[in-house]
């Protein structure tokens, strides 16, 4: 593969300024810069193309990897890089994205080595989470390696490099050691070739080294791939079973995404920072009556929202990633499947409504535990509760209510959530609410939001439909008592200025857990509103 000279006095495309390189990988480098034209920041890359790639398929790399990645975008707002500019130039491709503030996964693991199990679990379903999204949609991302995934402070990550796959000649244009056999091969590939690299960056984040090493020529790092015998894992744990399974040389060995995502909620569930003080957890799938849903989370007080947002708020969000759609709605946007949940938010300009935060404990003298309504259905290990003020949801077993506060105009807010678990469901009532949904939020909620510690908005506010309603959503991450989380808002409109809302709210990087999804799942079948 050839390589394009570059001065970083100059400007790529007659645009971008190039300042130091952030990221190396085996035909791949990266710059932090800014387009000259206006100011903003960006992450520029260099691909070097084969000379057998100077024709039409070179000249047609741009626009694939653009469409591809504005297609990811919109599937996964908030964990794809967005593709500003990309061009070719003297055999090299150039893309341009937006900056992504995170850290690449290869530098992450350069500086701080071999991850535990349960860290390289938690990015693992972040990642798997991105592909199942590109699958459903008939994208392979074909390119993946550690270099194109960045791993944000909170835990979170920001794919780039879709579009890349098939737009030249060669069976990988990037990391070859990333390859799958099948690539090595050069056959057509499939979904199973992101299940081999997705099991090679496991292996690579609990092992500390990756599967196959390169060897210098990408024909024979390829070969390699294709014909050595895999180095067993050491240090993977509860996760060797799923790496090897997915590092199997036969992709119709491999196990299945769902096979996958279950292997990795099991490591999460074996998390070693665990005391011995805390309370067992059931194992993910024990739906017995008496126990909540499986979770991964020691015991911390839980994120209780501060102040009284009682405008129109919004209801933290958790998509089931298999479907790509929300939960318990009647055809609303499909939003980011498994995203993680909200951050507790300041109260909106012009709000009145008294704060009364629980104590410490989470568990305030007042508090009732939610009882069951006679021939009320709930999911198992969840218990309907029927509020005074005349809604009812579905709440975890042993959840209570931790928190209410109220206005002269009837407005209100009710917290729940129980001791030792720092998540949280907010049930807010408006009467003052706007007549635009997400005008409300953009308005009214953000501005507040924006001068709370850490806020930073995730994706665009999106119109939706909820319950037949016309409806927003909006999710953030902020800081709470020094811990970074994420909230998903939906907020409905009831007519006459009247509005209910939800959210949802849980430290950010357990926010894709298997048990989050399903509680927030159960909270939007499950939640009915009264007269208020």
């Amino acid at each position: 593969m050839g390589r394009a000279h570059v001065s970083t006095h100059g400007l790529v495309a007659g645009r971008y300024r190039l300042f130091e390189v952030v990221q190396r990988e085996t035909n791949r480098l990266c710059w932090s810069g800014e387009d000259a034209t206006t100011g903003h920041p960006c992450l520029v890359t260099r691909i070097g193309l084969p000379e057998e790639g100077a024709g039409d398929a070179a000249r047609r790399a741009p626009g694939r990897v653009a469409r591809t990645c504005g297609t990811m975008a919109s599937l996964c707002p908030g964990r794809i890089a967005t593709v500003l500019d990309a061009v070719v130039a003297d055999g090299t491709l150039w893309t341009v994205t937006e900056w992504v503030e995170g850290v690449p996964l290869a530098d992450l693991l350069e500086r701080e080595g071999a991850l535990d199990h349960v860290r390289a679990a938690r990015i693992g379903l972040e990642l798997l989470t991105v592909l199942e999204a590109a699958h459903a949609h008939g994208v392979t991302h074909g390119e993946l390696s550690p270099g194109q995934v960045y791993v944000r402070e909170e835990g979170t990550v920001v794919v780039t490099g879709f579009g890349l796959a098939g737009a030249t000649l060669v069976p990988r244009l990037t990391s070859p050691a990333y390859a799958s056999p099948e690539q090595a091969r050069n056959e057509r590939i499939g979904p199973a070739a992101d299940l081999w690299t997705l099991g090679a960056i496991l292996y690579t984040m609990v092992e500390g080294r990756a599967p196959f090493r390169d060897r210098g020529r990408p024909e024979a790092t390829l070969k390699g791939v294709d014909r050595l015998p895999l180095r067993t894992p050491v240090r993977a744990g509860p996760l060797a079973q799923a790496v090897r399974g997915l590092l199997r040389k036969d992709s119709r060995e491999r196990p299945t995404r769902p096979a996958v995502r279950a292997a990795l909620v099991r490591a999460l569930a074996q998390d070693p920072g665990l005391t011995a003080d805390e309370e067992p957890r059931p194992e993910p799938g024990d739906t017995s009556a008496a126990a909540p849903p499986a979770s991964p989370y020691r015991a911390r007080r839980p994120l209780v929202v501060a102040g009284g947002a009682l405008a129109l708020a919004a209801v933290t969000v958790a998509t089931l990633a298999v479907t790509g759609r929300l939960p318990g709605t009647d055809g609303g946007a499909p939003a980011d499947a498994r995203q993680r949940p909200p951050a507790p938010s300041a109260p909106p300009p012009g709000s009145t409504a008294p704060s009364s935060p629980a104590s410490p404990t989470g568990r305030p003298g007042a508090s009732a535990p939610a009882s069951p309504a006679p021939g009320a259905s709930a999911p198992a290990g969840f218990r309907r509760y029927d509020a005074p003020e005349g809604f009812s949801v579905a709440l975890p077993g042993g959840w209570r209510r931790l928190d209410t506060a109220r206005v002269p105009d009837g407005a209100y807010r009710v917290v729940f959530g129980t001791a030792g678990d720092p998540r949280t469901l907010a049930v807010t009532y408006s009467r003052r609410a706007g007549t635009d949904p997400v005008a409300v939020w953009r308005d009214d909620v953000e501005p507040g939001l924006a001068r709370s510690g850490g806020y930073r908005r995730i994706g665009e506010i999106r119109a939706v439909t909820y319950r037949g309603r016309e409806a927003a959503d909006m999710e953030w991450l902020a800081r709470y008592d020094g811990a970074r989380v994420r909230t998903f808002g939906r907020g409905f409109l009831l007519g006459g200025g009247r509005s209910f809302s939800l959210r949802w709210t849980t430290p950010a990087g357990d926010w894709g857990d298997t048990a989050n999804a399903r509680a927030l799942a159960a909270f939007l079948k499950t939640f009915r509103e009264g007269a208020a």
